[in-house]
């Protein structure tokens, strides 16, 4: 399937960095600060693109880790505990910086994965919300966990508008 070759992998996050790119930059400065979760971390649409910066840089230390021969996330690896101490470590960088950032994170990832061979993407490892899983299908949530949280954000956005 061209849709499971690295080439096509790594366009697809270049597409889809693109688009959160733009995405991002359309929000006012008001909007910004809206909570997009009313319950559980509560995070602003700010920590949503801190959330998107640390999972770039953990998804290049996973996939790295899975292609080195490593088994990925350790077993008793918190995911919620990881998002919430990541997401604070960006807490003061401001949203123009955060948006260099992740593009600079995902430009890395679409160099590892252009890099990567068809034998690699079948390679498994233990990834914390898919559990055991080959290579493209962690690479193909990269992009879709971006897509879930920014269609969070537009309905909150657009329940913001009168």
């Amino acid at each position: 399937m061209t849709t499971e070759i690295p080439k096509h992998l790594a366009e697809r996050l270049v597409t889809e960095g693109d688009k959160t790119q733009k995405f991002f930059e359309s929000l006012t400065p008001d909007e910004w600060q809206l909570k997009v979760y009313p319950d559980g971390t509560q995070w602003c649409i700010q920590q949503i693109l801190a959330h998107f910066v640390a999972s770039e840089v953990a998804f290049n230390h996973l996939i790295s880790n899975i292609l080195a021969g490593g088994e990925g996330a350790p077993e008793d690896f918190d995911i919620d505990v990881f998002n919430e101490r990541e997401v604070l470590l960006y807490k003061n960088i401001p949203n123009s910086d955060l948006l260099e950032l992740f593009n600079s994170y995902r430009k890395m990832n679409v160099t590892l994965i252009g890099k990567m061979s068809l034998e690699d993407l079948k390679r498994a490892g233990r990834h914390p919300f898919l559990g055991i899983a080959p290579l493209v299908d962690i690479i193909k949530l990269i992009y879709r966990h971006n897509q879930i949280h920014q269609r969070d954000i537009r309905r909150l956005v657009a329940d913001d508008c009168p």
